[in-house]
C-alpha cells in the first residue's frame, strides 16, 4: 500500500512538473507576441558606481548628457526630511549614514563620479524645486524648475507665485545667467518670465532653445540662448496658449485643443521639427519650428493620472530614426519610427530591480546610442541601458536583463 501510494505521488508530482512546463512555455510565448526588427538595449546593473560621502539621491528629475558622453542627473536633495530620519543630515546626527548628496551630479562614462555641485546659494536664485537638466554644445549646464512658493508664501516667494525662470552654469558649476523673473504668476502669453519650465532642448543652428513651459504655463517657449530672449511660443495645435483649466483629462471627453499641464519636453530635430510631449493629455505633438502644428499620435490613450508622455530622445544616426520615449505610469520605454510615429518594442516593468521602473521620468542617450533613464517619486535613482546594435525582439520586452 505504502508502495503504491509513492508511484501514485510521483505520478503526480510528474503531472505537475510536465503540466508547469507547459504553462511556462505557454506563458512566454503569450508576452512574446510578434518580433520586430529594431534597437536592442541591455540593462547594465552595475552602473554607476555608488556614491561616496554616504550620499543617497532624491528625486532623480532631470537626465543630460554632453560631448565626452559624460552623464548629467539633477536631483532633489531637499526631498529627504526630518521624518525620513536621513542619519547623518539631522542635527544632532542620527547615524553615519546618510546625506543628501548635491543636485547636479556628473558621472563618466564608466559610471564613477566626477563632480556634484548646486543647491541654494547668494549670487543667484535656485528653484524651489529643480526640474530638468540639458547640456548644450559649448558644454553649459541649463537648470529648470517647477516649484511653487510655501503655502501662505513668504516674502521672497509670494502666495500664487513659482519658479519662473531658468539657470545656466558652465560644465563645471560656475553661474552665468538667469533668464526670466523669479517668483512670477503663471501667464502663458509673458514675454518676461516662464511658469515652472520642465525641461530645455536646442537647436543649435538657430541658436534657440526650446522650454517646455510646462507646469504653470502651457505653451512651447523659444528663446535666444545668448540673452534668454523670448522670440516666440505656442499651444496645443499651435493655437494662442490660454491658461484655463481644463480638469482631469478623460478619454472619454473630445480632444483636448489646449495643453494640459505639464508639457514636459519640445525636442528640435536638425530636418526642422519640434516634438512636444503632452504628458497628462497622452499625446506627442510635432510642430515646424515657427510654431506651426503638424501631427500628433495619442500612446496609450486610457493612462490617467499622470499620463503617458513623459520625455523623449532620439537615436543617434543622422537621420534620428528611432525615438525612445518614457512612460513613467505605464512604467516603460518606447522605441518608436520617428516619421511614422508608431511603437514598434517596448522594454521594462514595474519595480525597483535593474531593468524594472517606478516613476521613469527623464531620458537620454549619449554618441554610442546607450540610453539613461532617471527615476523620480520613490525610484530615485539612474540607470544606463547598453546599445546592443539592431536585431530582432518581440513588441513587449519586459526586462532586458544581460544575456549570459
Amino acid at each position: 500500500m505504502i508502495k503504491s501510494r509513492k508511484l501514485i505521488t510521483a505520478a503526480a508530482l510528474a503531472v505537475s512538473i510536465v503540466t508547469l512546463g507547459v504553462g511556462q512555455r505557454a506563458l512566454e510565448a503569450s508576452t512574446k507576441g510578434h518580433t520586430v526588427t529594431a534597437p536592442r538595449f541591455e540593462v547594465d546593473p552595475v552602473w554607476p558606481k555608488p556614491l561616496p560621502n554616504h550620499w543617497v539621491l532624491g528625486n532623480v528629475i532631470g537626465v543630460g548628457v554632453d560631448a565626452r558622453d559624460h552623464v548629467f542627473i539633477v536631483h532633489r536633495n531637499d526631498t529627504f526630511n526630518a521624518t525620513q530620519e536621513i542619519g547623518a543630515a539631522q542635527n544632532p546626527p542620527l547615524s553615519e549614514c546618510c546625506v543628501p548628496a548635491p543636485p547636479v551630479i556628473e558621472f563618466d562614462p564608466e559610471g564613477n563620479l566626477v563632480k556634484a555641485w548646486g543647491g541654494k546659494t547668494t549670487g543667484y536664485d535656485w528653484p524651489e524645486s529643480n526640474h530638468g537638466i540639458s547640456i548644450d554644445n559649448k558644454n553649459n549646464v541649463w537648470i529648470g524648475g517647477n516649484g511653487t512658493c510655501p503655502q501662505g508664501g513668504t516674502p521672497e516667494c509670494p502666495a500664487g507665485a513659482a519658479d519662473s525662470f531658468i539657470l545656466k552654469f558652465t560644465h563645471d558649476g560656475k553661474f552665468l545667467m538667469e533668464i526670466g523673473e523669479p517668483h512670477q504668476p503663471v501667464n502663458s502669453n509673458s514675454t518676461t518670465h516662464f511658469g515652472r519650465v520642465a525641461k530645455i532642448s536646442f537647436d543649435y543652428k538657430a541658436n534657440e532653445a526650446f522650454l517646455a513651459d510646462g507646469y504653470g504655463n502651457k505653451r512651447v517657449a523659444v528663446i535666444d540662448m545668448d540673452n534668454g530672449k523670448i522670440k516666440r511660443f505656442w499651444g496645443a495645435y499651435g493655437h494662442v496658449p490660454s491658461d484655463s483649466n481644463l480638469g482631469p483629462y478623460n478619454p472619454d471627453a473630445p480632444i483636448a485643443q489646449q495643453f494640459r499641464n505639464p508639457v514636459h519636453c519640445a525636442e528640435p530635430t536638425p530636418d526642422g521639427l519640434v516634438y512636444v510631449c503632452d504628458r497628462v493629455n497622452d499625446r506627442i505633438q510635432v510642430f515646424k519650428k515657427n510654431g506651426e502644428f503638424v501631427k500628433e499620435k495619442i500612446i496609450k490613450p486610457l493612462t490617467r493620472g499622470d499620463g503617458s508622455v513623459w520625455d523623449i530622445a532620439f537615436s543617434k544616426d543622422p537621420a534620428q530614426k528611432y525615438i525612445f520615449l518614457a512612460d513613467g505610469k505605464n512604467e516603460m520605454v518606447y522605441v518608436m519610427d520617428r516619421q511614422s510615429l508608431e511603437i514598434l518594442t517596448s522594454f521594462g516593468d514595474g519595480g525597483r530591480q535593474p531593468g524594472q521602473f517606478f516613476a521613469v521620468h527623464s531620458i537620454a542617450t549619449d554618441s554610442k546610442g546607450n540610453i539613461y533613464t532617471a527615476e523620480t517619486y520613490e525610484g530615485k535613482r539612474i540607470q544606463k541601458f547598453v546599445y546592443k546594435g539592431m536585431g530582432t525582439v518581440a513588441e513587449n520586452q519586459g526586462v532586458v536583463w544581460p544575456k549570459r
